[in-house]
């Protein structure tokens, strides 16, 4: 069996990462940036609504803190597929949280408090945007004839649609303390 050097192929760079497909070096990195821009929203929305997780009180602590781990658990479940996607493609996925932080869409809250029904109206706010950037990202899929990156956000969109109703829902007309 012929090393991979033997083939004119250099085990240590960047172009050992190049996995073969038919969709074209173009098509390849405009639909890896968009999926990468989720894998990095997916990272900060988890870090999100686990602080939210972690801070929430009130009268329906339990309610919320266990939904909001519920949630985090479903965004954090994204992020190998989608990065192992951007792989597939023969594309660079994420490799620090300074690049997290640089392409994510999502707003950091630092606040020092946040009260129940902000948290709740932050976090769908957030659900409704990355949904639509999910969307955004399957449409180029579309026009690229990218139909596994387009099959697999296909799923992720209604669990984003569902979390976001979930707070919707809970966050329907409550007071600051979520009650």
């Amino acid at each position: 069996m012929a090393s991979n050097q033997s083939r004119g192929r250099d085990d240590t760079s960047v172009e050992a990462l190049n996995t073969p497909n038919d969709l074209g070096d173009n098509a390849t990195a405009e639909i890896a940036s968009e999926i990468n821009m989720l894998v990095a929203d997916a990272f900060a929305l988890y870090v999100k609504t686990k602080n939210f997780h972690w801070h929430m009180s009130g009268p329906h602590f339990r309610d919320y803190h266990l939904m909001l781990d519920e949630q985090s658990d479903q965004i954090f479940a994204t992020t190998d597929p989608l990065a192992e996607r951007v792989r597939k493609l023969g594309q660079r996925t994420l490799h620090s949280i300074g690049q997290i932080n640089t392409i994510s869409r999502v707003k950091n809250n630092d606040a020092e408090f946040v009260n129940p029904a902000d948290m709740l109206k932050e976090l769908c706010a957030d659900n409704r945007a990355m949904a639509a950037n999910m969307r955004r990202a399957h449409e180029i899929c579309d026009d690229k004839k990218d139909v596994a990156t387009a099959s697999l956000l296909e799923n992720y969109i209604d669990e984003t649609e569902r979390r976001t109703w979930f707070l919707f829902e809970a966050a329907r007309g409550a007071d600051a303390t979520g009650h």
